[in-house]
């Protein structure tokens, strides 16, 4: 893949911290000017991140800096009633392998901190599918949290499970679709889709809504196997029409069968446009817009700051290993842009 022009991929890693050889998934508090934030850190590793079946167990640090450019790690994230809610969440002889790839989200009505991230739930046999809430903790700031139930509860009915949330602004009805990774309704769990979670409250339960993209659906190749939410764009920074929004959307390629294995193919950083008013994805990239220059496997983005007129930074995480920033340029961006 060509280095897109619309990005600057900045030399080096965004964090540092000598205790984990693997961090990814940070999200950035803008109370704090974006300089106090959470990254997920992965404790132990089991198998290949190429290869299907690989376990990481994580726990959620804080971060902070100086910069939008370098954040140190500081200490395990304290959330209040944790241990409480995972109990009730986990069945006996399962395992909760750590909270996963965080999100935070400021009420502009209230000023409470809220935070999203995935809770995934290891059955004792493979023959049992894991379990994957969108688990929620609210607090004054960063370090007054407390869990609450989750948002979506994994519903092995429905075949749904939610991680990954990109939260969409309010519509004209007062209702946010947001929209979740889950998985589709094959056996084995075939394909990532894009889903909508609608939320009438964003501390109480939300309620899954109808798949708005499913890579078997459509034949773009650098999407065709999994696909992710990633950040929404502002108006301010790229606006594509009333109640619309541009984002980034991470997109895998089809899995490959390698003998007995199921590997992985790249993980790239995409643009979409978000219907936000009516839960709908107009169009999708035909291309990717980011591969990092040392990824093997993955580039996967979790984390946009405007830091000026037309120009932001956006984080992503490299192999599921180590993050980096890359500087944004929205007129570059908008050639990119379809009509």
């Amino acid at each position: 893949m060509e280095k897109s022009p619309a990005y600057f991929e900045h030399p080096g890693r965004a964090v540092e911290d000598e205790r984990f050889s693997h961090m990814m998934a940070i999200t950035l508090d803008p109370n704090t000017g974006y300089r106090e934030g959470i990254i997920r850190c992965i404790t132990s590793r089991e198998g290949d991140v190429e290869i299907r079946g690989y376990i990481d167990r994580s726990q959620l640090f804080t971060v902070f800096g100086d910069s939008l450019e370098h954040f140190l790690v500081g200490e395990r994230l304290q959330i209040k009633n944790e241990t409480e809610i995972l109990e009730k969440l986990t069945p006996e002889g399962w395992e909760c392998i750590g909270l996963e790839d965080p999100d935070i989200w400021i009420d502009s009505e209230t000023g409470l901190t809220h935070v999203y991230f995935t809770i995934p739930i290891k059955p004792p046999e493979s023959k049992d599918k894991i379990r994957i809430h969108l688990g929620h903790a609210v607090g004054k700031d960063l370090h007054s949290l407390e869990m609450t139930e989750p948002v979506l509860l994994d519903d092995q009915t429905a075949v749904a499970s939610a991680k990954e949330v990109s939260i969409a602004p309010l519509n004209s009805r007062g209702v946010r679709y947001n929209l979740i990774e889950s998985r589709d309704r094959e056996p084995e769990g075939v394909h990532s889709i894009v889903r909508i979670a609608i939320a009438e409250d964003m501390g109480k339960p939300w309620k899954y809504g109808d798949v708005v993209f499913h890579p078997a659906e459509h034949d773009i190749s650098w999407i065709g196997g999994h696909a992710s939410p990633g950040p929404l764009f502002s108006k301010d920074f790229i606006d594509v029409g009333e109640g619309k929004l541009l984002g980034v959307m991470n997109g895998r390629e089809a899995n490959q069968k390698v003998g007995d294995q199921i590997k992985y193919g790249m993980f790239s950083v995409g643009l979409f446009i978000y219907d936000y008013e009516n839960g709908k994805i107009d169009w999708v990239s035909p291309e990717p817009f980011i591969q990092d220059s040392e990824a093997k496997t993955i580039t996967f983005a979790s984390q946009f700051i405007e830091t000026g007129k037309g120009e932001g930074v956006l984080y992503a995480h490299v192999d599921d290993s180590f993050v980096r920033a890359y500087t944004l340029s929205a007129e570059k961006i908008k050639t990119l842009l379809p009509g």
